[in-house]
């Protein structure tokens, strides 16, 4: 959500009750709206809202049917499910928690409780929205770690080494060049050049000092 406006789906199969939703929540929250179970399910993939509120008694598809695949797919799981419905009944209100729904309102609806029960959802997604995020950058930060750890564990210990000729030898017992082993065992890379005593010694002719 962030800094943009909350996006909050209204479905019912009664273009009048998502007006008045619409009306009582548009000056808040981007309201689209969907006039069945299917319409909602596309429309839930396609606008991924924050927020549903949903009727329960529709034609071809009803409401907990509609919950029940949101709550299927991990892509939508995490959306709140208010029901909206005539039946009011404590079966009713039961099976639309076990649907997967997070609350459950009455109709007709007392206009002042729904903006308090979808501001209040609304809040604990974002809370918990930030909860998530924050504790997927910790296991990418852990993993980057823990693979920054592995390579410099790789060079820890004792290093055999070669007294003449410098040859490093690996676990394998074989033997190979310094630059090689490091090159395979760390994320270095290697650019030679020639150190000064070394020019002194094999090139003695060369002048350091001259930029030509």
């Amino acid at each position: 959500m962030n800094n943009t406006r909350a996006k909050i789906l209204i479905v019912d199969d009664e273009p009048v009750n998502i007006r008045l939703l619409e009306g009582a929540l548009k000056r808040d929250y981007e309201i689209c709206s969907s006039q069945n179970g299917f319409e909602a399910i596309r429309d839930i993939k396609n606008q991924r809202p924050d927020l549903v509120l949903l009727d329960i008694m529709m034609p071809d598809m009803n409401g907990f049917d509609v919950c029940r695949v949101i709550r299927s797919d991990d892509a939508f799981s995490v959306i709140p499910v208010i029901f909206i419905t005539a039946m009011d009944t404590l079966e009713g209100e039961v099976e639309g928690l076990e649907a997967g729904g997070i609350d459950y309102l009455s109709k007709p609806v007392n206009l002042d409780l729904l903006k308090l029960r979808v501001h209040n959802h609304l809040e604990l997604k974002r809370r918990s929205d930030l909860i998530r995020e924050q504790r997927d950058l910790l296991d990418s930060q852990k993993k980057e770690l823990e693979s920054a750890l592995a390579r410099i564990k790789r060079l820890e210990g004792v290093i055999p080494i070669c007294m003449h000729c410098k040859s490093i030898r690996s676990d394998d017992e074989s033997w190979h060049r310094l630059e090689e082993y490091i090159s395979e065992h760390t994320d270095a890379f290697f650019s030679h050049g020639i150190c000064p005593k070394c020019v002194a010694e094999f090139y003695p002719m060369m002048d350091l000092n001259d930029p030509d």
